[in-house]
């Protein structure tokens, strides 16, 4: 992939990271957000399709730029232990499935559980060293998975099928060999 369409498709992830929480929080409200996590799903395709450079960038961006235009996620809190979720998300879910060509489930259930535990360890245990109110690791259970199941859900059905779609588009032509063998009877 040529750096102009690493930059294009970047910049298309990062636009999307922006706008889903903006149509979800205009049909339902700024806890849809929490339910249905509408800007990891975005992140996640960028770490899938683009690899983990593509990723990382789209969490690093896209929750502080949402956070500028829409105000949401509030800043600083969630926003900068939302951003480093999201930047697990992304460079867990390239760096699996892109460069280790790990199966696509695994990569994406790895990618998903590394951005929750470190979520759960920065309120926990990081943020509090700065001042900030610190939640105990059950706090995080109940607080943050358990309401957004629905999100997991949709992560869990809606990456893999639109990762396998994407294998037909031009600009993924360099992920088809990574998604073709995902998707292939040999699982890794």
């Amino acid at each position: 992939m040529s750096s102009s369409q690493r930059i294009s498709i970047t910049g298309m992830f990062i636009a999307l990271g922006i706008l889903f929480p903006m149509l979800f929080h205009l049909t339902g409200g700024p806890g849809l957000g929490r339910i249905f996590l509408p800007m990891h799903l975005p992140v996640l395709l960028a770490g899938f399709l683009g690899g983990p450079v593509v990723g990382i960038t789209t969490g690093v961006l896209a929750p502080g730029l949402s956070s500028l235009v829409t105000g949401m996620p509030p800043a600083p809190i969630p926003a900068i232990p939302m951003t480093f979720e999201l930047v697990v998300y992304g460079g867990l879910a390239g760096v699996l499935f892109r460069r280790q060509h790990r199966s696509l489930m695994l990569s994406l259930i790895v990618a998903m559980l590394g951005g929750r535990i470190v979520y759960a360890l920065l309120f926990a245990y990081i943020l509090p060293l700065f001042g900030w109110e610190g939640a105990p690791l059950y706090a995080w259970l109940t607080g943050t998975v358990l309401p957004s199941w629905p999100g997991i859900a949709i992560q869990l059905v809606a990456v893999p099928l639109i990762v396998s779609a994407a294998r037909h588009m031009p600009i993924f032509a360099e992920a088809k060999a990574d998604i073709d063998s995902s998707v292939s009877p040999s699982k890794r």
